[in-house]
């Protein structure tokens, strides 16, 4: 049985990453590439670091040393009327620079509210006009970190499987034994009671996969150096998703008295089904909604912390501003809440991950349940 879920959860990793890996670069991109030259020196700007730190990039900052900027530069792939179009990040010099006709934000030049923070291709000559908006498929910070995770999470529960196989079912060493208690909790705490005993298994790898994808990206993302730092699930094209997973399977696993109730609400009364069906609409309203809440809810939890994280880092640069000695005293107590956050943080993580399990095992759980009519007996 064990063998055979965690094999099963693999089978999700694949199309999860490549619906993720398409959509950040697409339809819901957030990338903000514009920075800054390590040799100009410029005021400290707390609002732009944060916001630096927590979007997506084309390039993974590691450190500054001096006025040398350590980073891996990361591949910018576009298809441009057909063509295929590779290079390097770096070619854009921190966003400072266009590389081949390509640049990065094009500020003052295009307007900004539609071709903001994408890459976009000026006609030769001329700056003022838009000729095409390339398909970014680009390998960006989200999209290195994603790769990261389905590594690992392959990993693991592959050489997992194959210890269960090979030793018995007996868990042994730390990290097969803690995965265990997580997996048995999902399993007996979540999708049994919710879905229930005849039901649960169809449904418990997807469940298991989205705990361990969201969990994982969400430790990664509080790791302050690479592979860590990066803001998986804070990007609402990720927790978009995942939602669309649950919007899926909910809908095609929905029975008949699913719809029914949703068109024909019982106990409600007709005069707010007749003449105009508003309880059929509120109804209707509500099987979109679930999986929107469902993604924003992740989305601002997790982009929260780490910005209330980098908030409290920003206040030891601010103060140094004025004086080196309000630096240092700030700094003891911006550390002190720091770490006293990033405990908060990984509660968090774990929270959040079993939050958007369980409310994906009660939508599942909706969608398959059996409605019977209550008899009353006058």
């Amino acid at each position: 049985m064990k063998t055979k879920v965690l094999k099963s959860i693999s089978y999700f990793i694949f199309p999860l990453f490549v619906l993720l890996f398409f959509s950040i670069n697409n339809a819901f991109s957030e990338t903000n590439d514009a920075g800054t030259q390590p040799n100009k020196k410029e005021k400290f700007n707390a609002g732009k670091m944060i916001i630096e730190h927590v979007v997506d990039n084309h390039e993974w900052h590691i450190a500054e040393v001096g006025e040398t900027v350590i980073y891996i530069p990361l591949p910018v792939i576009l298809i441009d009327n057909g063509k295929l179009v590779v290079f390097s990040s770096s070619r854009f010099h921190h966003g400072e620079e266009s590389y081949n006709g390509y640049k990065l934000d094009a500020e003052g030049k295009i307007d900004k509210g539609k071709y903001s923070g994408k890459i976009v291709k000026l006609k030769e000559g001329t700056e003022s006009e838009v000729a095409s908006v390339p398909l970014d498929f680009s390998i960006t910070k989200n999209v290195l970190s994603i790769f990261i995770s389905c590594l690992l999470l392959y990993l693991i529960f592959i050489s997992i499987a194959r210890r269960y196989k090979k030793r018995g079912l007996v868990p042994r060493g730390f990290l097969q034994s803690s995965l265990e208690f997580i997996l048995l909790f999902i399993r007996d705490e979540v999708a049994r009671p919710i879905i229930g005993e005849k039901k649960y298994e169809k449904y418990l790898p997807f469940l298991l996969t989205v705990f361990f994808f969201i969990f994982f990206t969400n430790l990664l993302g509080l790791i302050p150096f690479m592979p860590g730092g990066a803001n998986v699930t804070g990007n609402i094209a990720v927790t978009m998703v995942l939602a669309i997973f649950t919007f899926v399977i909910t809908t095609f696993s929905a029975k008949r008295s699913y719809w029914k109730h949703i068109v024909n609400t019982p106990g409600v009364p007709w005069w707010l089904k007749l003449p105009v069906p508003l309880m059929p609409i509120v109804e209707a309203l509500g099987v979109f909604t679930k999986p929107f809440v469902l993604a924003v809810r992740l989305f601002a939890n997790i982009t929260a912390g780490h910005i209330i994280i980098l908030g409290f880092m920003a206040l030891i640069f601010i103060f140094g501003q004025f004086s080196v000695g309000a630096g240092y005293g700030i700094s003891v107590v911006s550390v002190i809440f720091g770490v006293f956050m990033s405990l908060i943080e990984l509660l968090i993580a774990f929270i959040q991950a079993l939050i958007f399990t369980l409310l994906s095992a009660l939508y599942f759980s909706m969608a398959i349940e059996e409605h019977h009519e209550e008899e009353h007996v006058h």
